[in-house]
């Protein structure tokens, strides 16, 4: 696999557009088959409408793209099968959260959810609530994620204007620093406090990573590249 490239740029601009995808209807028997039995394995796990992309272009600090809907079964399989639709790509937005004292604080998914026991920053896949005037509103969807996942609200962080756009094979993650003024250790536990009042929380811990030996295998390849990037100054 090719190293990740980093693109900073200052605008996305990810308008949303009718897109019959070829591999969801070709597909459809194995791929309904595939998300019932990913369904068995994790009962949780529901088949709603996702956003995905296509056509990507990077022109200056400028970032556009066409989005398309789908279902998150179809998505699902195309991410196990190893993409094997070179043609579109799962683009998101994460908030990278940075403690007072230089630690990055990241989530470990829990269990029953498809991507369980990897550690990223809180981030999820956008869907159509997420779309405003025709466009994708990635800040938006950080912004939402961060809430439902940690509890933190945009009063709690400082988010820089602009981003960091990882593009790791057929992975684009749309990275925006938000600054928190807590140090490690007083973020997780206010996280984790949160998180031990809810009764499904979609993480099941949180990860502080002061430099790169506390990076770890569970992180993905795009993960690792940001922060050791952020890390290299």
């Amino acid at each position: 696999m090719t190293s990740p490239i980093i693109h900073h740029v200052t605008t996305l601009d990810l308008c949303v557009q009718p897109f019959v995808w070829p591999f969801a209807t070709e597909r459809r028997e194995d791929i309904d088959a595939h998300f019932r039995a990913r369904q068995a394995e994790k009962p949780q796990m529901w088949n709603g409408r996702v956003l995905m992309g296509r056509n990507p272009v990077f022109a200056g600090k400028h970032f556009s793209a066409d989005a398309f809907e789908t279902s998150f079964a179809s998505f699902l399989a195309w991410r196990d099968w190893d993409y094997p639709d070179k043609d579109v790509f799962d683009g998101f937005g994460m908030g990278a959260l940075r403690c007072s004292d230089g630690a990055f604080a990241l989530g470990e998914m829990g269990p029953q959810n498809a991507t369980g026991g990897r550690v990223y920053f809180p981030s999820g896949t956008p869907d159509p609530s997420d779309i405003r005037n025709g466009k994708v509103d990635i800040a938006g969807s950080v912004v939402r994620e961060m809430e439902e996942e940690t509890g933190l609200l945009p009063a709690d962080y400082r988010a820089h204007s602009d981003w960091d756009c990882v593009v790791s094979g057929a992975i684009i993650a749309m990275i925006r620093m938000l600054d928190v003024e807590l140090t490690g250790e007083a973020l997780r536990g206010r996280i984790e406090a949160n998180l031990a009042r809810q009764q499904q929380p979609e993480l099941s811990g949180i990860h502080l990573v002061r430099g790169p030996r506390d990076l770890t295998p569970a992180m993905p390849r795009f993960i690792t590249a940001y922060l050791e990037r952020q890390f290299s100054g």
